[in-house]
């Protein structure tokens, strides 16, 4: 049974459940109908037993509303051959065109997101506080989607605006005469409840209903947010398990009639592969993906027929059973908008369920080949005119791209780049006396691209564009950190929360230390051979050390970071990197990508 098709190209193989045991076939299914039942999703006097509804999901948009630049802005496709094309995709004027496109010929058609629609977004959404993205969600007909932790950048309060309407409490409202009327969606968020009523701080699940076909959404964000986002962000809030959460209330839903349930799950995976197009059911069912998602999608109950998932901006299509062994389906769609899952969920009308067995989905390019939606067009159009005099304001010059976010290596030239701004802005004394600085990688968002974005020319760096790369405008701390301390932080990089995924700091020049991954947890970092301008760490000495406010908090599961002592406050990270930018370049002898020679890597 095949979905309808549509017009898109690089299209990806799809994932089809086989029948497994305990689940009636789809043949068998078939055969116990009456006469015409099966002819599914038309009327012919009266339903038919089964209807094809189309299950629409995207994940980790981010408020790339532009298309992304760089590397940032492609995807891996597969060839024939074997050989990895990598594809331009992304910028929601495409995504409107691929999924307007997409539901045509469907009359049974629901969108639903993964979770980090907002946060982290470059300037064009983020310096309007995401008000845009969340129009441009409206525009792009979104049914549903659960919060990801993005979505608590600037707090529970700011969510709740998001989604309520109004205009920001201190800046006000951006355009005259008009107030920002919120998502049109409901926002999702099972497990976060608020400490003092223990109750969700905004709707647990919802039902989407059309010709008594109803299927329930439950969305929850991954337990670890507070791990991964300032502590302003989360203050008041409680995390919960995501297994317990999507149970508890696939229960309530089943109660209620709804037998059909998706869950969105902003937690994910790492397929074996970066391809869109990689076929993650390879040699079994779901033995290409690793990661949280799987233990998440072994645990939830069966009463749930399909997860769409997020966080980890990867593309899969997979098969991973149920605590019952029987197949399901867990999605995930990169990111930033280049890529969407159209999965085909066959509804039985007598038993309200899915049948499980017909469930089929593929990952699309979101390509760049098509067709613009106009309204979209408007939309940026209409936004980047009122940002545009921040946006295009010169900060510096590049003699060729310095990859930050599109950089594989552990050591990234952004990074690098990033992390000296850092120790250069805050080590005189009367600034904190800082003698290192740490950048944590995941708050690295883009790369700075050579190429012009606009009309600024080749090499230029505009403020919108820094601000794409570190957009959180996190506060900058210096703090007192003992050498023994210091050393802590490097080896939980790699151990603990971290070992399964390591998070390794960007570091300023004078920091040198050897890597090796062939050893195990704290381990990797060859504690011996970690030197700061050429000397030994002293266990016994304490160092002044900049970093963000975020890692100054023990963020990303570094402890180590948030154990220090005799706190400076300095500006922001935005504003010492758009200073460095002005101090060391100009249009005759702009800044070269910086050598990636601080951290040895054994493999």
């Amino acid at each position: 049974m095949s979905a309808t098709p549509h017009p898109q190209k690089n299209r990806a193989p799809r994932r089809v459940l086989a029948a497994a045991a305990g689940l009636a076939t789809v043949g068998a299914l078939v055969a116990a109908m009456p006469a015409g039942a099966h002819d599914r999703g038309h009327d012919h006097g009266h339903p038919s037993r089964t209807v094809d509804v189309q299950l629409l999901s995207f994940n980790d948009l981010h408020g790339n509303l532009e298309p992304p630049a760089g590397s940032a802005g492609t995807v891996s496709e597969t060839q024939a051959d074997g050989t990895v094309k990598s594809v331009p995709a992304g910028g929601v004027e495409y995504l409107a065109t691929s999924l307007r496109n997409a539901r045509k010929g469907n009359p049974y058609s629901v969108t639903a997101a993964g979770g980090d629609m907002v946060g982290a977004s470059p300037l064009l959404s983020g310096l309007f506080h995401d008000e845009p993205t969340i129009e441009a969600l409206n525009g792009l007909d979104l049914d549903v989607t659960a919060v990801g932790n993005h979505e608590f950048d600037e707090g529970a309060t700011e969510l709740a605006r998001l989604q309520n309407g109004g205009c920001h409490p201190v800046e006000g409202c951006y355009e005259k005469g008009k107030t920002f009327e919120g998502a049109d969606f409901p926002y999702l968020a099972a497990n976060v409840t608020a400490e003092k009523t223990g109750k969700p701080i905004l709707k647990p699940y919802t039902v989407w209903k059309k010709n008594g076909v109803k299927i329930g959404f439950i969305g929850v964000t991954l337990e670890g947010t507070p791990n991964i986002v300032t502590a302003n962000g989360v203050k008041g809030l409680k995390f919960h398990d995501e297994i317990e959460t999507v149970n508890k209330y696939a229960k309530e839903l089943d109660r209620q009639g709804v037998k059909s349930i998706v869950a969105l799950i902003h937690e994910g995976g790492a397929p074996a592969s970066s391809s869109y197009n990689y076929d993650c059911d390879s040699p079994g069912a779901g033995d290409g993906i690793s990661g949280p998602i799987t233990d998440i999608a072994k645990g939830i109950t069966p009463k749930v027929d399909a997860l769409v998932t997020g966080h980890t901006h990867q593309a899969y299509v997979c098969t991973v059973p149920d605590p019952a062994g029987n197949p399901r389906m867990v999605t995930s769609a990169s990111s930033f908008g280049k890529v969407y899952t159209d999965t085909t969920l066959t509804y039985d009308r007598r038993t309200k369920d899915i049948v499980r067995t017909s469930v089929e989905s593929a990952n699309h390019v979101v390509s760049r080949d098509q067709s613009k939606a106009a309204d979209m067009t408007a939309l940026i159009t209409r936004w980047n005119t009122l940002a545009a005099p921040i946006a295009g304001r010169p900060q510096g010059f590049i003699s060729a791209d310095i990859n930050g976010r599109g950089s594989t290596s552990p050591e990234k030239p952004l990074g690098n780049l990033i992390a000296d701004a850092q120790l250069e802005g805050l080590a005189p004394a009367d600034k904190g006396g800082a003698v290192v600085a740490f950048m944590n990688p995941g708050g690295i968002r883009s790369d700075l691209v050579y190429t012009a974005s606009g009309s600024e020319g080749d090499g230029v760096v505009t403020y919108g564009e820094a601000f794409t790369v570190q957009p959180f405008t996190n506060m900058m701390n210096v703090v007192d950190l003992t050498g023994a301390q210091l050393v802590a932080a490097l080896q939980q990089q790699v151990s603990g929360s971290n070992e399964a995924s390591p998070k390794i700091l960007q570091v300023s020049k004078g920091l040198t230390y050897t890597l090796d991954m062939t050893k195990a947890g704290a381990e990797r970092v060859v504690a011996e051979t970690i030197r700061l301008n050429g000397e030994a760490i002293d266990p016994a000495k304490t160092y002044r050390v900049a970093m963000n406010e975020f890692l100054a908090g023990g963020g990303d599961g570094f402890a180590a970071l948030g154990s220090g002592t005799n706190k400076l406050v300095g500006p922001s990270d935005l504003d010492l990197f758009n200073t460095y930018l002005a101090a060391h370049s100009t249009a005759a002898a702009p800044l070269d990508p910086p050598a990636t020679d601080r951290i040895t890597v054994v493999q």
